[in-house]
């Protein structure tokens, strides 16, 4: 198994997550590629409603989106 340090794996904590405790608690799954415990920088910056693409797969405004420690899934209409 090839072995990773968190810089490999989060630019400058961009693609990390913090609070991980709590995270854990919630009954969302989360993704991410590690976690680092320094906070972002707020800009007041982001956007609503657009499609974006992670790994080749369209997230698209209305779709469902179910995720646990087995991966993610898109779905076009409610599953649960």
């Amino acid at each position: 198994m090839p072995h990773f340090t968190l810089p490999d794996l989060c630019d400058a904590h961009a693609d990390c997550i913090r609070d991980i405790d709590e995270i854990r608690q919630t009954p969302l799954g989360v993704q991410a590629l590690g976690i680092h415990p320094m906070k972002t920088d707020k800009r007041d910056l982001g956007d609503i409603n657009l499609t974006v693409t992670f790994a080749g797969v369209d997230f698209i405004p209305g779709h469902f989106v179910y995720a646990d420690n087995n991966g993610v899934l898109v779905a076009t209409k409610a599953l649960l």
